[in-house]
């Protein structure tokens, strides 16, 4: 380590000694307790103990400097230890997570919360809420304010998952979306341009609803909806509030500076609800760069979805999954257990049916069984007595059986949602219930084979230590090639997901196209150029899952294979021999 500093500030000296006393920890050495003796041992001047988010701040601004100088291995140490939170970007990107605005939803779910100060579905107690919140809903400071959190903490920022969450995206005005989207991109490339980014206090701007205007809801008797009391508080445009309106010209422009800008956009996620989805809507997306959507499926039971007032039957999902998955995009879907009308033994049916049914097929879930809000309409329902939430012993059954009926292919990303425990009338409280199940699947002697369980987190690994496993699966639009270097141990260091289509397409330029739907390379999420010795992310795999895509495709008949490519790894495929047709990049075979 060599590092230069001439005239040290007060507190820069016990920040070098943790910095250095970090980098050299020896393996073996249990990294919480040694931070905490570093800390303790290197307090400022003043008797203050540093936090880590100061340690790694101060790490960035000597490292940007040049002022400090560690070695591959020394940095790979201390930031090892000293990251904090590093389940955040072990998946292999950064995901940061903004919500939309307040506004009347299409929706009318007995289940839904009715918390008028949030977007439709959420509550204000919820972290990611508080955080829009305190963002004024602005898109811009919610994705720059988050980035530089996560940067203090440890984590890398150039590769980005955006995921925008709110309601159903679809049901704004598509002058919002374009604008909302644009503010994101400006955001993300105004934070690459800066060395020692610093949070931005969006003080100036005012909430897009007056808060004098809101109603309470009560869920057991709503006078008023949710729609109503929303559109009456919604501020509406004067010279005095940000004008929520762009063109996609606007947009694309802001696309071509994060194709090379030093924090890129490298997913780019949607909620909404089955029967929004259109061609003309998928077509949309895309044109925003949307490259996975998370799609409300909730069940596939008619009578449930009928009893819960829904809005949509089961062909409108089904209508949905084909339509997104023509385009290319992954399909992250919802499935609430424990619904009005449901019991254990229908919800492990309706998981079933999931992935038996050729209509749908996911390649992602999260497990949302019911929770019981004051706000939704299902209060009224359970004071009549008509509904109930399920026993820790249900629950555990069925959330048990879900997990031993997913498929390799898919990934369920989250079990039980963060609802604070405050908001919570009756019913689940406890939010590490996935490591219940997970315990319970030991106890039985059943290793689950879902992505999340089996991704190599922080193995050492080299390419003798891998072989390729090809799954094949039928939909009714396609035949599935799910691609995966994994371990002797079945853990896996990353996939690819390839569609061979069996019709045509209402997207011209994916006519006779095979197309690559993910490419996903697991580990610590590491900096563009960083190469760390024996990681997955760079052993080659993505390139070696594309040139096998290749080979399939080719051997399939089909002329071209296209790839649902986002903004920030265009120039990535572009490397590989892809070209940029349309909404996609594509290859001539």
């Amino acid at each position: 380590m060599n590092i230069t500093d001439t005239q040290p500030k007060s507190d820069k000296k016990p920040l070098l000694s943790i910095i250095t006393a970090l980098s050299q920890v020896a393996t073996g050495v249990d990294p919480e307790r040694h931070v905490r003796k570093v800390l303790f041992s290197n307090p400022s001047p003043s008797g203050r103990i540093f936090s880590k988010s100061e340690v790694l701040s101060e790490y960035s601004r000597l490292k940007n400097d040049g002022a400090i100088q560690l070695s591959e291995p020394e940095e790979a140490r201390f930031l090892d230890v000293i990251r904090m939170k590093s389940v955040r970007t072990i998946s292999g990107v950064t995901p940061v997570t903004v919500l939309t605005k307040p506004f009347p939803c299409p929706g009318k779910c007995i289940f839904c919360p009715n918390d008028v100060r949030m977007p439709k579905s959420y509550l204000s107690n919820e972290p990611g809420a508080q955080r829009a919140e305190a963002n004024k809903f602005d898109p811009y400071y919610q994705t720059y304010n988050r980035l530089v959190a996560l940067k203090n903490i440890g984590h890398p920022t150039d590769k980005v998952e955006i995921i925008i969450l709110g309601g159903t995206w679809t049901a704004y005005p598509v002058e919002y979306q374009m604008w909302f989207v644009n503010r994101v991109f400006e955001a993300l490339n105004d934070f690459g341009k800066n060395l020692n980014p610093e949070p931005i206090n969006p003080e100036v701007m005012g909430l897009p609803y007056l808060e004098k205007n809101l109603e309470n809801i009560s869920g057991d008797k709503i006078n008023l909806t949710y729609n109503q009391v929303v559109t009456a508080a919604l501020r509406k445009p004067s010279s005095d509030t940000v004008s929520e309106s762009a063109t996609f010209e606007t947009l694309y422009e802001s696309h071509k500076l994060n194709e090379t800008s030093p924090t890129k956009c490298v997913g780019l996620v949607i909620e909404t609800r089955p029967d929004e989805i259109t061609e003309e809507e998928v077509i949309r997306m895309r044109k925003l760069g949307a490259t996975k959507v998370q799609l409300g499926v909730q069940s596939l039971n008619n009578k449930v979805l009928s009893l819960n007032n829904r809005g949509h039957d089961v062909d409108k999902t089904a209508q949905a999954f084909k339509l997104l998955r023509d385009a290319g995009f992954k399909i992250h879907v919802h499935w609430m257990p424990n619904l009005l009308g449901s019991d254990p033994k229908k919800d492990i049916e309706d998981y079933k049916k999931l992935f038996e049914d050729p209509r749908f097929k996911p390649d992602e879930i999260k497990i949302y069984p019911c929770s019981l809000i004051e706000s939704a309409e299902l209060m009224r329902f359970y004071k009549s007595g008509e509904w109930k939430p399920y026993s820790q012993e249900e629950l555990l059954h069925v959330l048990t059986e879900a997990f031993k009926l997913t498929p390799r292919y898919c990934r369920i990303t989250r079990m039980i949602r963060d609802i604070p425990s405050t908001d919570i009338v009756d019913g689940n409280l406890k939010t590490n219930f996935r490591q219940i199940v997970e315990q319970n699947l030991k106890s039985i002697n059943v290793t689950p084979v879902e992505i999340r369980s089996r991704e190599v987190k922080e193995l050492n690994l080299t390419e003798k230590d891998l072989s390729i496993l090809e799954t094949d699966y039928e939909t009714e639009a396609t035949k599935e090639k799910f691609i995966e270097y994994i371990t002797k141990e079945d853990k896996v260091a990353g996939f690819l997901r390839l569609s061979l289509p069996n019709g045509m397409h209402f997207i011209e330029e994916l006519s006779d196209s095979a197309i690559i739907r993910e490419v996903h390379v697991y580990g610590r999420s590491l900096e563009i150029g960083e190469h760390q010795k024996g990681k997955a992310q760079h052993l080659g795999l993505g390139r070696k899952l594309i040139d096998r895509a290749v080979e399939i495709s080719k051997k399939n008949g089909f002329k071209t294979l296209s790839v649902i490519s986002s903004v920030g790894t265009r120039e990535y495929y572009k490397k590989l021999g892809f070209e940029q047709s349309g909404l996609y990049q594509q290859m001539s075979l």
